[in-house]
């Protein structure tokens, strides 16, 4: 096999959301890497809705971007629309959202990656990994050519052995039109991997001058301009609106009359599909009792005619697709621009992974995104930052990068991977995250910048004004707390204007800033700072003193919490010696082989008797 002349430290395979965020971490953190994708037109291509973020995935991309990765850079830049989420619940759970012209981020991103030092981008179809000794030395091409490193991170999508469907009609395709990759999921079995199935799919496209919008109810425009990044880019595109409309019993029937002929319900996708979001077809058969569902026509981009039917994700064939579509209201004239489909992948099951997303297999081998079992765009860029960032702390011979559940986001879904695995595609949810009022959007860079910047990811102005704001919101939460306000006959006028309680006696502002009535607005009116603080402090100080009882409780569960994680389990325990064990767990805990007890507190099926049983062994076998 020929090699190319030049040796890398990191090689990444997949130009995708996991791939570029893997190669850019790696490639910023001093290492000479190397970005392999099938097709270098489709770099951080977006295949199914053209849109970043919502509910727990915003709060991926703030990690994401508090750390020094792209994706949120990338999603102000070419965002045409902005919607801020459940803005009438608490803090916690508030999430952002963009609408993205989706040929604009291809562009952005992948004009990032050709320019960023250490980073070198080339056209290639993986099919092999060349190993020796379990440990990966590089890869070898589909022309049988090699490129040499001692890390390899695999983040390759949907394109492991992809079939795309249509109705009885079947693809090999990574993605509609695309090549799949047949020769590495083949390969990774050779090496001993457990590989599964998962499908998943995308709505029609529909040309917007063939859509009678009028039909459809027009969604407002988001005042202001909420951002990702927390260094504000300044980049605006021009707004456009989403319209919402709804499937009728005339639809539903069209798609029960038709049921035979989906490549899903018909038996031919084996796959797993996503239960949280279900193609459309598959909704009529699971929700019989609903009379019609939602759909949201979503644009594209400025520059294409291209509409996006979130809600018509569908197998069925192309002359079904037409009389579905078309039997909507508004959509009577309807043109399928690009039919819907469905697409099933082989995935690895990700508790063959270490907590750095290494495989346990072989050494130096790292792998990303949805061939770990996940979907979304974001569970997929966090994913790769975190394989990027570890593949170079080991080139580099530095401590591993492994957040805790207590930190981030990414870190709950990393953990839920490697601990749980996964058998159906994993979604993130704010649900997941136990410790998710500590967790917010709104604190990530509070949370991850200096950690940022002990990686190499973030320049010392960043972490400047990082620290700088920090000092500013403890200063001004002290000063709140210290200042009383008397009852004077402008500060009772203030309250009964906002429905609160006048006072009687004179109380710390702070108490007052606790009243649900009250927000920051009553600090200013009552007892400003000199000068006024910027939004992103006083934001900060509104949430740290309102929730300041939940937050003290949350900080007592993480102290728990991380007691557990303190206590290490050696790689060498064998967990088929300890009695007390039912057989199932002890062969969970080979499987998943944890690294603390709070991992293995985690496991499926571990109970608090089983805990103890382990600590009991554990002293034993320290003693010994």
């Amino acid at each position: 096999m020929a090699n190319y002349p030049k040796k890398y430290d990191v090689i990444v395979v997949g130009g995708g959301h996991a791939g570029c965020e893997a190669a850019l971490a790696a490639a910023r953190m001093g290492c000479s890497t190397l970005m392999l994708a099938i097709d270098l037109d489709k770099i951080a291509a977006m295949p199914c809705s053209p849109s970043i973020g919502g509910m727990a995935k915003g709060h991926l991309v703030k990690e994401i971007d508090a750390l020094g990765g792209e994706m949120a850079k990338i999603a102000d830049q070419t965002a045409i629309q902005y919607k801020t989420l459940n803005t009438k619940k608490g803090p916690a759970v508030q999430a952002t959202r963009t609408q993205n012209d989706k040929g604009r981020y291809h562009t952005a991103m992948k004009a990032v990656v050709e320019c960023q030092a250490n980073l070198d981008l080339k056209q290639a179809l993986v099919e092999r990994l060349v190993v020796e000794g379990g440990r990966i030395l590089g890869i070898e091409d589909a022309t049988g050519f090699g490129y040499q490193a001692p890390c390899v991170v695999l983040a390759t999508g949907t394109f492991l052995s992809g079939l795309v469907h249509i109705g009885f009609a079947t693809m090999q395709a990574g993605r509609a039109g695309e090549f799949a990759a047949y020769g590495l999921p083949a390969h990774l079995k050779e090496l001993g991997f457990m590989l599964g199935r998962m499908k998943t799919g995308t709505p029609p496209r529909l040309d917007r001058d063939s859509i009678d919008f009028s039909r459809f109810e027009k969604q407002p425009l988001e005042d202001g301009t909420p951002t990702f990044s927390f260094s504000n880019p300044s980049a605006r595109l021009p707004r456009r609106h989403s319209y919402i409309g709804h499937t009728s019993e005339a639809v539903h029937q069209l798609v029960r009359d038709n049921l035979h002929l989906s490549a899903l319900h018909s038996g031919i996708i084996k796959g797993v599909p996503a239960r949280y979001c279900p193609s459309f077809e598959d909704k009529i058969v699971r929700f019989p009792e609903r009379e019609s569902h939602q759909i949201i026509l979503e644009p594209e981009g400025l520059d294409t005619r291209e509409v996006y039917a979130s809600g018509l994700g569908n197998s069925l064939p192309m002359e079904v697709q037409i009389r579905m579509v078309r039997s909507v209201c508004g959509l009577e004239e309807a043109e399928i621009m690009r039919p819907a489909y469905a697409i099933e992948y082989d995935f690895v099951n990700p508790l063959q992974l270490k907590p750095t997303l290494e495989t346990k297999r072989i050494e130096g081998l790292f792998m990303a995104g949805q061939i770990n079992g996940t979907s979304g765009y974001e569970e997929a860029a966090a994913q790769g930052m975190w394989a990027g960032i570890n593949a170079a702390c080991v080139v580099q011979q530095r401590p591993a990068f492994v957040l805790d559940r207590s930190q981030a986001y990414m870190a709950v879904m990393v953990d839920d991977l490697v601990t749980k695995g996964t058998r159906e595609p994993y979604r993130m949810f704010t649900s997941r995250a136990e410790y998710r009022l500590m967790l917010r959007e709104d604190n990530a860079d509070l949370r991850l910048a200096e950690i940022g910047y002990e990686l190499g990811l973030l320049d010392a102005g960043t972490l400047k004004d990082n620290r700088e704001r920090k000092a500013m919101i403890e200063t001004e939460i002290q000063r709140i707390k210290k200042t009383v306000i008397k009852p004077r006959p402008e500060v009772n006028a203030y309250l009964e204007e906002r429905q609160t309680p006048a006072l009687n006696n004179g109380v710390h502002l702070d108490q007052l800033l606790k009243r649900a009535e009250l927000g920051y607005e009553a600090v200013n009116r009552l007892a400003p700072a000199e000068p006024a603080p910027e939004g992103r402090v006083t934001r900060q100080v509104e949430i740290e003193i309102k929730y300041e009882g939940y937050i003290q409780r949350q900080l007592q569960e993480i102290e728990k919490f991380r007691h557990l994680e303190r206590i290490k389990l050696s790689d060498q325990l064998d967990y088929a010696l300890i009695h007390g064990l039912s057989s199932e767990l002890r062969e969970k805990l080979a499987a998943v082989r944890p690294t603390s007890l709070g991992q293995a507190s985690r496991i499926e099926g571990m109970t608090p008797a089983a805990i103890s049983v382990l600590m009991v062994h554990l002293r034993t076998w320290k003693n010994r």
